[in-house]
C-alpha cells in the first residue's frame, strides 16, 4: 500500500506535532506474525491515531456507509478509506459482514496486523459498551492472538457530532497479547465466543479506566436516535463488569510525562516531610 506508507510518512509528523499523542505497551504488538488488535471506539479519528503511532501497518474494519457516500465529500471519504486498505463491513450483522471476516481472515493468514472495533460502532458517551463476538470467531479461526488497545481521551477530543478532534489529551495503551488456543476448533460453540469476548472486553475495561455497560452500543443509539438526541443518561442493567464480574477500581491512564510530574511531586514532598523532621 504505497499510499498508505506516503501518507503515514506525510501526516504522521503533522499528527504528532499537532496533538501530541501518547502510546505505552507499543513493545507488546510483535515485530512480524499476525495478530489482532481489539480496540474500544470512543471517535472516527481512533482509526487515525492509533495506525500512525504504530511501526507495522494496521488495517481496520470501516462501516459501509463510508463507501457509499455522494458528493465530493462522499468521493473523498471512498478514496480516503479504499486507499488506507479500510475493509468495509454492513453493520446488520450475520451473512453481510461475512465478507468482511473473510477479508480479515486473509489478511492474518498472511502474517497481518489486523484491527478490529469489538463493541461494532463508537461509544454515544465515552463508556465501554458489551462486545459482538465477531472478534472471538476472527481469533479462533485464524489462531492469532488477540491484543487489546485502549484509546485515551478521543471521545472528549471527539464526541459524535464534531468533525476534527479538539487538542487534548489523546493517547493509547497497549496490552499484553491474550491467548485463546485453548478453544481452538469451538469457534461454533456461542458459549465459548461469548466468554472470549467478555474476556477482550474485561481487558478494555482496566486498560482505559471506562465504565462498563453491558448493553450494545447499536441498541442504545437506537434508544437515543428515537428520542431525538445522541446524549444524555444511558440505561444500564446493573451488571458492573464483563461477564457479570465485580468491577475493580482503574484510573484513566495519563500522559506518562503527567505521571512523572506527579510522581516527582510526590518524592519532592516526602522529601520536605522528612527534612522538616
Amino acid at each position: 500500500m504505497a499510499f498508505y506508507q506516503a501518507l503515514k510518512a506525510t501526516g504522521g509528523p503533522i499528527l504528532k506535532a499537532t496533538y501530541k499523542p501518547w502510546i505505552r505497551g507499543k513493545e507488546n504488538i510483535p515485530e512480524s506474525g499476525p495478530a489482532i488488535l481489539a480496540s474500544n471506539h470512543n471517535a472516527v479519528w481512533d482509526s487515525v491515531f492509533l495506525p500512525m503511532m504504530l511501526d507495522r501497518e494496521l488495517v481496520f474494519m470501516g462501516k459501509a456507509d463510508y463507501f457509499t457516500g455522494t458528493g465530493l465529500k462522499g468521493w473523498a471519504t471512498k478514496e480516503f478509506m479504499r486507499a488506507v486498505g479500510t475493509i468495509p463491513v454492513d453493520r446488520s450483522g450475520g451473512s453481510a459482514s461475512e465478507g468482511a471476516m473473510k477479508a480479515g481472515l486473509e489478511r492474518l493468514r498472511s502474517g497481518e496486523l489486523f484491527g478490529i472495533y469489538p463493541e461494532g460502532t463508537r461509544s454515544p458517551d465515552g463508556r465501554l459498551y458489551r462486545g459482538k463476538t465477531g472478534v472471538a470467531r476472527l481469533a479462533l479461526l485464524s489462531g492469532a492472538p488477540v491484543i487489546p488497545v485502549a484509546m485515551i481521551g478521543t471521545h472528549a477530543a471527539q464526541p459524535i457530532g464534531q468533525k476534527i478532534p479538539s487538542r487534548t489529551n489523546i493517547g493509547m495503551v497497549i496490552g499484553e497479547p491474550l491467548d485463546f488456543s485453548r478453544y481452538k476448533g469451538l469457534h461454533k460453540d456461542r458459549f465459548v465466543l461469548r466468554a472470549i469476548t467478555d474476556e477482550i472486553m474485561y481487558n478494555l475495561m482496566l486498560l482505559s479506566g471506562q465504565e462498563y455497560v453491558d448493553l450494545y452500543a447499536a441498541d442504545v443509539k437506537a434508544k437515543l436516535a428515537a428520542e431525538g438526541k445522541f446524549d444524555g443518561p444511558v440505561p444500564t442493567n446493573g451488571r458492573p463488569a464483563p461477564g457479570g464480574r465485580t468491577a475493580p477500581v482503574v484510573e484513566v491512564p495519563q500522559r506518562p510525562e503527567e505521571t512523572g510530574l506527579k510522581a516527582q511531586a510526590q518524592k519532592n514532598e516526602e522529601c520536605t516531610c522528612e527534612c522538616e523532621q
